[in-house]
């Protein structure tokens, strides 16, 4: 295999990595834009995923193709992640409870009643069964570029998606009322209030944003990587999204290059073990590679982010 090759496939593979950290971070930057923090996203991401193997395994056993199947398999994602986002909503909302520990209630909840509910439905198994999930697709005519075309215009549709997803992203933010007004209730709520807008009302709908798409960031996992749900799919993605988030001065194109950064981190942590230098290093270490550049990048970033003014501040009329 030669070098050129290898480089070929390091960034494909990192397009498959970085996909689901995209759609998660921009979830997040939905929620913390509103002022909303959203340590959840972990929780959301195994609740998505978990929601797109049952769902698609189920699909599948209908009859459905493996495509039409995954489909069904990210839309079950997406209602259970906005569902879910509810409970962190409701508590960080309405009853004003702590949103660090609100996201962290989620997280415990997600990996706990997901396991039970694949052993329940799966007769005992600790895993759904295979699901075929989405092939990669080729984009007519630059697919056949040479050296690139089947780098970037050979992938999941997903893929495609998060990059759409990205722009509709930063559109709706800075180009559209909704964004200023969701931007506005993240930064001064009491002045958002004071010209008529509804601050709750937009901070539940930035929350259910990142349901849906932490929602989709698992249900990609599922759908194209490993085929099946169990309790280690998601591994942490949820923390390295929120670390891209971060990284990424919550602006989705920031995000999204952050996203990719780990993404490659990932993607070296497959390929590296083809070298026989790398033969003598223990495969813990190996593994480790992507958690640690989380911490490193998030040491690095602290005082040089700047969040949203009121993010994390519950919102009461009552000391406008």
């Amino acid at each position: 295999m030669d070098v050129l090759t290898i480089i070929g496939q390091l960034i494909n593979t990192t397009l498959v990595f970085a996909t689901a950290l995209i759609f998660t971070s921009l979830g997040g930057i939905f929620s913390e834009k509103s002022g909303v923090t959203n340590l959840g996203l972990e929780g959301l991401m195994i609740f998505g995923a978990f929601a797109a193997g049952v769902a698609g395994f189920y699909a599948q056993d209908a009859g459905l193709s493996g495509f039409g199947a995954a489909c069904i398999g990210v839309l079950a994602a997406i209602v259970f992640g906005v569902l879910v986002s509810l409970i962190h909503a409701v508590a960080s909302i309405t009853f004003k409870a702590d949103q660090v520990i609100s996201g962290i209630v989620i997280n415990f909840l997600a990996a706990g009643s997901t396991l039970y509910m694949v052993k329940l439905l799966f007769d005992g198994a600790g895993e759904t069964g295979l699901i075929s999930g989405f092939d990669k697709v080729n984009i007519p005519y630059l697919s056949t570029i040479p050296l690139i075309g089947d780098v970037f215009f050979h992938a999941y549709p997903t893929t495609y998606l998060a990059v759409i997803a990205v722009i509709v992203t930063y559109y709706v933010l800075y180009k559209t009322p909704f964004g200023l007004r969701l931007r506005s209730v993240g930064e001064h709520p009491s002045a958002a209030d004071t010209v008529g807008i509804k601050v709750n009302r937009l901070r539940y709908i930035g929350v259910m944003l990142s349901g849906a798409l932490a929602g989709i960031g698992g249900a990609t996992i599922t759908l194209t990587t490993t085929g099946t749900f169990s309790h280690n799919t998601i591994s942490g993605q949820g923390y390295i999204a929120i670390a891209a988030m971060i990284f990424g001065k919550w602006n989705p194109w920031g995000a999204f290059g952050a996203a990719v950064f780990f993404g490659l981190a990932q993607a070296v942590r497959n390929y590296v073990q083809l070298f026989a230098w790398t033969q003598s290093i223990p495969q813990e270490v190996i593994y480790m590679l992507p958690y640690v550049l989380t911490i490193i990048v998030l040491v690095a970033a602290v005082g040089r982010s700047s969040a949203p003014s009121a993010l994390g501040q519950p919102y009461d009329p009552s000391k406008r």
